[in-house]
């Protein structure tokens, strides 16, 4: 297996204007790459703006279980699709890609890579500003599971030392990238981002905070304000490399191992827990849940849409967008009884 070179200690250094834009739909997964692309990019030199290293560095620090190649292609051609808009002097919007290459092949060692190069539009965004930054460890996102939890650690983290933040709930949805319309009430998006964010802050970064309503607008609360402190309970247990050496020893290469290869002619996955495919999509699945439900629960959430939904079942997206759609429903229902329980009748319910 190649030796994994990721330095201990790397540093993303972020332009405060390009952490408060909305940047449409990033994974996790991609937003993760992209924290690996500016922690190891010279923000003063331009000239490091195209940047190489290890699938396996970026497979291990994923915490996948294999080298699936295939799989690392969708991250990376979903990672160049990504646009950011930039406003303009006369009052206009210029739109681009942040990323106008990422490649993955193997070198003639036979070694796979990752090489990504900014668009040149973007360059003005990644590199050689002065002031309005904030810093942070890489490690600090590598144990978060959501892409709402990565997004509200970079967004505090930008006013640490300022001790608090006051963003109203319309900013913040769209810095998460959640849609306006998303979790309506209050009280519906307090639980299912608010309080997931805060609890995994607390266990997993330098950061802690609180939050309380700052203003409102009739009944409704417009405005939050964050209290955000140093997190005195938070012990890094591992330094990045540690970290990479303890999930490495779980990673097994794809062409090594083809006991769990249960998948058809289709490429569907015939499996039920498993294959490396199957385990990833149930990773991605709780993401659909907000991560409210254990691994165990969603695979049985997943078993009955096997029965429910076959026809979507086995196309990821879908299944994630379906199961996405049940949760929510069960969320406007507010059901008084088990939630679990609640959404497994929906799904069982389910006519389509």
């Amino acid at each position: 297996m190649p030796q994994l070179k990721l330095k201990k200690d790397y540093l993303v250094v972020k332009r405060n204007t390009l952490n408060e834009m909305r940047i449409k739909d990033m994974s996790l997964q991609e937003l993760r790459l992209f924290s690996i692309y500016l922690s190891k990019i010279n923000p003063q030199d331009p000239s490091t703006r195209r940047v190489s290293f290890p699938l396996v560095d970026f497979q291990a620090i994923m915490d996948l279980r294999r080298l699936n190649v295939q799989y690392f292609q969708k991250v990376a051609y979903g990672l160049v699709r990504k646009t950011v808009g930039v406003p303009t002097e006369r009052g206009g919007l210029s739109v681009f890609n942040i990323f106008r290459e990422c490649t993955i092949e193997a070198d003639e060692t036979g070694e796979w890579r990752v090489e990504i190069d900014a668009d040149d539009k973007a360059l003005p965004l990644l590199f050689d500003f002065q002031g309005h930054f904030f810093r942070y460890e890489l490690w600090n996102t590598l144990r978060l599971k959501g892409k709402n939890q990565l997004r509200m650690y970079e967004i505090l983290k930008q006013r640490e030392k300022t001790g608090y933040r006051i963003i109203s709930i319309v900013n913040l949805k769209s810095m998460l990238g959640i849609q306006e319309n998303e979790y309506p009430q209050y009280k519906e998006f307090k639980r299912c981002v608010l309080e997931t964010c805060r609890k995994a802050l607390s266990e997993l970064t330098d950061i802690s905070f609180t939050y309380e309503p700052h203003s409102k607008k009739g009944r409704r609360i417009d405005e939050l304000k964050f209290v955000i402190s140093k997190n005195r309970d938070y012990i890094d247990p591992l330094h990045l490399d540690k970290f990479i050496d303890l999930n490495n020893s779980h990673v097994v290469f794809e062409e090594e191992d083809n006991r769990y290869n249960e998948i058809d002619e289709n490429g569907i996955v015939l499996s039920t827990g498993r294959h490396y495919i199957y385990e990833e999509r149930i990773n991605f699945l709780m993401s659909s849940c907000n991560n409210e439900f254990s691994k165990e629960q969603i695979i049985v959430l997943y078993g009955l849409m096997a029965q429910s939904v076959p026809h979507i079942h086995s196309h990821e997206m879908k299944s994630h967008d379906y199961l996405q759609q049940k949760y929510r429903e069960m969320d406007m229902r507010q059901p008084s009884r088990s939630r679990f329980g609640y959404l497994k009748a929906l799904i069982t319910k389910n006519d389509n």
